[in-house]
């Protein structure tokens, strides 16, 4: 029998990260796919980043992560979400060439040490003594030290386009069709969620000269932390918008679509509904916009973003063609449906660790959350985990007030999820000091000391970290009045005396780009002036919220017992009992943001806590 440290299974977003950063760590890694092709596949949209997703990629990647440097690789277009609104939902967006993305990684995996990949259908998880030890792969039994789980929406998952069904994964290729079966015998509690895609069309069969064109930002940086420059060859996308005939078109047909005639019973997700759910649940909108965007670069297929749906063929046909700069386009692939089994994420640790199987770990869309980052993301933290716990080593769990990442897992493992979950910067509680422009400075130390950050990284984060402490220092310099006063002539205001330069930063109308004259010549530094000044602007809410995340750490570093009988505790009530023993929070933190754990609940844990003396 064959034998790894590591196994994965699945390949996509998540999977290749679980991978990479297993081999990486110095393990003997196995990639189960049912085909290369599938490697990190776009199934959906060709684009990284987004409001909350755009912080996790930049976390991925101060971590060591492969997505940013990834996404670079294949940029088409790049654009700084919500610029209008403060720095911290402030989110990257990034249209790529789903071609090269998929390339590029593919030639990562092959060229990464200790690391193979094989082509299969993983149909069971080899358990002894409660250990996974292994995994199926096509018949031939193979053994490891830890399995991670990343089969995305492939696990007997099937495609819905209106009265045609297929016992396929996205795309067209081929489903698992075994692994679930194999995960209920086991005690996995599966459920079913649904998600879906818009139509593909070419290109040269829209009239672009009636919609709105979106270019993307030429001033920006990109995603990892270790590209140079600016994105200066962009490629359009362009806004359309839907209309009453498209609405009425819907309407009349709504009992042909699968969602609502009971064909579908997976639950879908909220935040990206299909545009027959747009049309009968915002049944007061007279339009919805429509982004045509690329997927290749100068490739002949436009992506419909904003129409996804599981209507029949003719009449996908018809709506598309109502709608201004469609009406004569051609369909290269129309739109589906894809239903699929992934697991309660509540039976899940928070170090993404099956809870009922040691050694086994979950990421990704498996663990019901949906979109490219959010599974990049758990698969980066389960192939840490893995390997820590391959090596013994306690696993590393980032808190809420250290990265979306930990907001992200923490949400699913504690809270559980009845849709897709899509991280948005709403969740996160601290969220002004988890900006994306900071997410090197929080968590490259991390990725150092897990060892996945390497020399040139950090010498090159040691180095900008310098330089950025250099600039603050330099804002408080003393700047003359007859310089500052020229300053604020130049924008309609009025100074008196002389300040600092963070004086004058505090000032609203006041920017980076104004104050660069007055550093020394060696910080004169766009960019990091830039970065610099968003701490200076919004200091005073930056130690109010030092101050609440101070407090609450108290509660996350109150230890629970792992053999706290909550059954058998009298005083709490009977909904609070099942879910703690049920999700078994490692923390008293984790226990009060248990649904159905009430502040009450919390008190009653701690008086027992200190009667009991732990």
């Amino acid at each position: 029998m064959r034998y790894y440290d590591a196994i994965v299974i699945g390949a996509g977003h998540a999977g290749v990260e679980a991978a990479l950063a297993l081999s990486r760590l110095g393990n003997q890694t196995l990639i189960v796919t049912l085909s290369e092709k599938s490697v990190s596949h776009m199934a959906c949209n060709p684009n990284v980043g987004g409001t909350g997703k755009g912080h996790l990629v930049r976390e991925v990647d101060a971590l060591g992560g492969q997505m940013g440097l990834n996404a670079d690789s294949s940029l088409l277009q790049i654009k700084m979400l919500n610029k209008n609104k403060g720095a911290a939902v402030w989110s990257l967006r990034g249209q790529t060439d789903k071609d090269v993305y998929h390339e590029n990684m593919l030639s990562t995996l092959r060229a990464a040490k200790n690391l193979e990949i094989l082509e299969g259908e993983c149909e069971d998880i080899l358990v002894e003594g409660g250990k996974a030890v292994g995994a199926v792969v096509s018949g031939e039994k193979i053994g490891a030290k830890a399995v991670v789980l990343c089969t995305g929406v492939y696990l007997s998952s099937r495609t819905i386009t209106g009265e045609e069904i297929h016992e396929a994964g996205p795309y067209g290729f081929e489903n698992a069709k075994n692994l679930s079966a194999a995960l209920l015998e086991k005690g996995l509690p599966l459920r079913r969620f649904k998600t879906g895609t818009p139509a593909r069309v070419y290109a040269d069969s829209i009239d672009y000269s009636v919609m709105e064109k979106e270019d993307g930002d030429y001033d920006i940086g990109c995603f990892s932390f270790m590209t140079e420059g600016k994105l200066l060859e962009q490629t359009p996308c362009y806004l359309t918008y839907t209309n009453e005939e498209t609405h009425r078109i819907i309407r009349e047909n709504i009992h042909r679509a699968p969602l609502y005639n009971g064909t579908i019973h997976g639950v879908g997700p909220r935040y990206c509904p299909s545009i027959e759910d747009k049309i009968m649940r915002f049944a007061d909108k007279e339009r919805h916009q429509i982004f045509i965007e690329p997927e290749v670069k100068d490739g002949e297929l436009m992506y419909v973003q904003g129409m996804s749906s599981s209507l029949p063929k003719d009449v996908q046909e018809k709506m598309y063609r109502s709608v201004k700069g469609l009406e004569n386009v051609r369909f290269a692939r129309y739109a589906y449906a894809i239903e699929y089994d992934c697991i309660d994420p509540l039976a899940l640790s928070p170090s993404l660790e099956v809870k009922a199987i040691e050694n086994l770990f979950s990421a990704g869309q498996f663990n019901g959350s949906s979109g490219y980052e959010e599974a990049a993301a758990q698969g980066l933290m389960a192939g840490i985990n893995a390997a820590r716990k391959i090596r013994s080593l306690p696993p590393v769990i980032l808190g809420r007030d250290e990265a979306y990442i930990g907001v992200l897992i923490d949400d699913l493992v504690t809270k559980g999820t009845n849709e897709p979950y899509r991280m948005m910067t709403a969740r996160a509680e601290y969220r002004l000091s988890l900006r994306q422009d900071n997410a090197d400075k929080r968590l490259t130390p991390l990725g150092r000391e897990i060892g996945l950050v390497s020399d040139e990284r950090w010498k090159k984060f040691c180095d900008r970290k310098a330089k950025k402490e250099a600039i603050t220092e330099a804002f408080k310099e003393k700047v003359p009045l007859a310089k500052v006063a020229e300053l604020f002539r130049s924008k309609g205001e009025t100074a008196s005396v002389g300040m600092t330069i963070e004086e004058m930063l505090k000032r609203s109308f006041i920017t980076a780009s104004d104050i660069l004259p007055f550093l020394p010549e060696s910080l004169r530094d766009p960019d990091l002036a830039a970065e610099c000044q968003i701490d200076v602007k919004y200091g005073g809410y930056l130690l109010k919220e030092k101050a609440h995340r101070e407090e609450m750490r108290k509660m996350e570093e109150k230890k629970l017992p792992v053999d706290m009988d909550y059954l058998a505790m009298q005083n709490l009530r009977i909904e609070a009992r099942q879910k703690l023993d049920k999700i078994r929070p490692i923390t008293l933190g984790q226990a009060s943001r248990i649904s159905g754990v009430s502040p009450a609940d919390i008190a009653v844990l701690v008086t027992h806590l200190v009667k009991t003396n732990k």
